[in-house]
């Protein structure tokens, strides 16, 4: 972020604390002063930026950290200065056009701007009073469902520092963790089917034998009869392997209820991702390393997933992941937010998942962070799925306290809204 002074004057400015300034409770008049921006880190990091307006009103917005974020947008933000938050379709339009020379279809743009798209959905239903689900079109469910990311079991935090064991990912290691996670009140999971590479040779050739075929198998073996029909679980595979080893690893799945198989084949190839989805009754789901309405559409078009997943503060928005919803219901096909955020933006895809039909449910990456839920005022996930706030734009409040504990080398810290 860039340095700033900041000085009461300027805080008093830009928190409009003057007579007659808007608290959210109806329409008012609104023009952009200021965006500021700063990051976190965590288990993931986490850009948080806030648009300031002349009336007392600041929304702000989560995007998918990376480099050159940053630098997007506060090159945009200097743009936004004088516009009305409440165009918020024009405004998202026009961003991406101004930055097509920066490469506007994809990376670190994208999401500098997916970020700006959920400031402004915060910000413009604060200056109308709606909740942003109301902006995006309107509510078909009070609440989200959650899948929680489980990674490889309870082992995850020795994994990272090196310390598991074989016997962590044995097949009853991950039943185990299953059975745990369900008796949290969670009743759908995700679990990493590639995380042991024991058995899987050469490991750059992404190709898998038969025991490495079959030790996967038991894995889900083991967690179906675990837990049954009490949770949905999925199992990610990270874009790891070949086509005809994902072909052979889906089919050997078949049996079991698995709810869907996530990134088995490298994202680059649509042609090898519609006959893998094609050669197996197995459900398969990716998306979330595409971006923009444009990145999927032929995978929509040509049937080659059976459950699209973008992640919405870096694939374009809170509105570009609307109108893929729409894009993907008109072939029948469900939606499923990837999403690695801190509380904000994971509330921000909430309530896209209210304003869209073919919704099955949001990631919850932060259970084995016991910070992850300090960073937004109000709680966000209760008994495993997200109440959808009927309060003005997003309905949390960012906790600047947790901000300034966890911020990053070199980064200002944001000022008051």
């Amino acid at each position: 972020m860039r340095s700033r002074d900041q000085n009461p004057e300027r805080v008093a400015r830009l928190r409009g604390l003057k007579a007659g300034a808007a608290k959210g409770g109806g329409m008012t008049d609104a023009t952009i002063t200021d965006v500021q921006t700063t990051q976190v880190d965590g288990e993931f990091s986490w850009t948080f930026l806030r648009i300031y307006t002349d009336a007392g009103l600041a929304g702000t917005g989560e995007c998918y950290w990376g480099p050159g974020v940053e630098d997007v947008v506060d090159l945009l933000g200097e743009w936004l200065e004088g516009e009305d938050p409440r165009d918020v379709d024009r405004l998202c339009r026009e961003m991406f056009e101004r930055t097509q020379h920066l490469g506007s279809l994809a990376g670190a743009t994208v999401s500098a701007i997916s970020g700006l798209d959920i400031a402004l959905y915060d910000l413009a239903g604060k200056v109308t009073g709606q909740p942003a689900h109301r902006l995006l079109g309107g509510k078909y469910r009070d609440e989200a469902r959650v899948y929680v990311d489980c990674h490889a079991g309870v082992h995850q935090d020795e994994a990272k520092a090196g310390e598991a064991s074989e016997d962590d990912y044995a097949p009853e290691a991950y039943a185990d963790a299953a059975e745990a996670a369900v008796s949290e009140g969670y009743d759908a999971l995700k679990f990493d089917l590639d995380a042991d590479r024991r058995y899987e040779g050469d490991g750059h050739n992404r190709h898998l034998d038969g025991q490495a075929i079959d030790y996967k198998r038991r894995v889900v073996e083991a967690i179906d009869e675990r837990v049954g029909y009490d949770a949905n679980v999925a199992y990610d595979c990270h874009w790891s392997y070949d086509r005809d080893s994902a072909v052979r690893l889906a089919s050997a799945i078949e049996p079991y209820d698995v709810w869907w198989l996530e990134d088995v084949v490298p994202p680059e190839n649509l042609h090898v991702q519609r006959e893998l989805t094609r050669a197996t009754d197995t459900t398969i789901c990716t998306g979330e390393n595409l971006y923009r309405s444009h990145g999927v559409r032929q995978l929509i078009d040509e049937q080659a997933v059976d459950v699209l997943q973008p992640d919405m503060p870096k694939f374009g928005g809170m509105r570009e992941t609307v109108k893929v919803a729409g894009m993907a219901d008109d072939y029948y096909i469900p939606v499923a937010l990837h999403n690695v955020s801190s509380p904000l933006g994971t509330m921000a895809g909430a309530h896209v998942a209210a304003a869209v039909p073919n919704y099955l449910a949001i990631e919850y990456h932060g259970r084995n962070d016991p910070e992850w839920s300090e960073f937004t005022e109000e709680p966000v996930i209760e008994d495993g799925a997200i109440p959808v706030p009927d309060e003005p734009g997003l309905g949390v409040t960012l906790d600047l306290d947790a901000v300034e504990s966890r911020i990053a080398d070199g980064e200002t810290l944001l000022d008051p809204a």
